[in-house]
């Protein structure tokens, strides 16, 4: 006959069955209210949750700070995580799920590092390959992609790891249209992705482009502006690329395949410009010579 329970042991054993049954029941951090002193437990490493105040403040104080110093790297981070959820984020996530690719990236969430991208490999790979132009870009630019902050702010698991892939992934948009990383060619990538991926803080980031100088403003809204929307709206889900596997294509291909015009050369028209301001500058110069003369 089996011996019942100490009454001591029984209160122990039913309350822990009743937290266990709670916790299971609890609504994800996103979704239910708390205060600084009961802050739920984190989701993930590194995973901080935020009341509303929080994240409204968060994003007031990273939009502000980032539209006065766009070099802020970790502001712009923030700004991105605090205005992505609950719905922008989450509707990107969805547009993976109904991708055959992005279910595999969501699966496996790899990486994109130093460490797990061969990068000497890459540069020794054919001039017109994905991979090539992918090196000869982070060379260019000085860029590491070891750069890139981990999401911090997100409260659902997968959709951080689909913000930092978004994170991770940027560098590859730069050099498959070959932007530099400048702020007139940030800007003019952020539109783009704003009219491609819809999170927010890509969108609140052309409004950078105010402090860009006059004939940078007038390039942005004449030229890099409109390229930036047509190309992002209508080209396929750059979310949804497994770059890992794409090392090896041609970059034109893989261009075409998603739909994506190159814009006009941004470093070859401002070597251009300033060629072309020293000259002047020296025909003034020597004509004011040959005056004082």
């Amino acid at each position: 006959m089996a011996v019942p329970l100490r009454p001591s042991l029984s209160r122990i054993a039913v309350s822990f069955s009743s937290s266990s049954i709670a916790a299971r029941s609890l609504p994800p951090a996103s979704s239910r209210c708390f205060s600084l002193l009961n802050r739920p437990p984190p989701n993930y490493d590194g995973h901080i949750p935020l009341t509303k105040i929080e994240r409204a403040a968060l994003a007031i104080g990273s939009g502000l700070l980032s539209f006065r110093d766009p070099g802020r790297g970790d502001l712009i981070a923030a700004l991105g995580e605090a205005t992505a959820q609950p719905f922008f984020i989450s509707a990107l996530r969805n547009r993976m799920l109904r991708s055959p690719t992005g279910r595999r990236i969501l699966r496996a969430r790899p990486r994109i590092t130093s460490t797990t991208l061969d990068i000497p490999a890459l540069r020794a790979m054919a001039p017109n390959t994905l991979g090539y132009a992918y090196a000869d870009w982070l060379d260019r630019e000085g860029v590491s992609p070891d750069t890139r902050a981990a999401v911090r702010y997100i409260d659902d698991a997968e959709c951080a790891y689909v913000m930092q892939r978004y994170r991770e992934c940027h560098d590859f948009y730069h050099a498959l249209v070959g932007l530099p990383v400048f702020r007139e060619g940030e800007v003019a990538l952020k539109a783009f992705e704003f009219a491609n991926t819809g999170l927010p803080m890509t969108g609140l980031s052309v409004f950078a482009a105010l402090t860009l100088k006059r004939r940078e403003w007038e390039r942005f809204w004449g030229v890099y502006g409109p390229w930036a929307v047509r190309n992002g709206w209508l080209a396929g889900d750059v979310i949804n690329v497994f770059w890992e596997e794409e090392l090896g294509t041609d970059v034109g291909v893989l261009r075409r395949r998603l739909g994506i015009e190159k814009p006009p050369d941004l470093r070859e028209i401002r070597r251009k410009e300033r060629e072309k301001r020293k000259r002047e500058k020296a025909e003034r110069e020597r004509r004011d010579g040959g005056v004082a003369l």
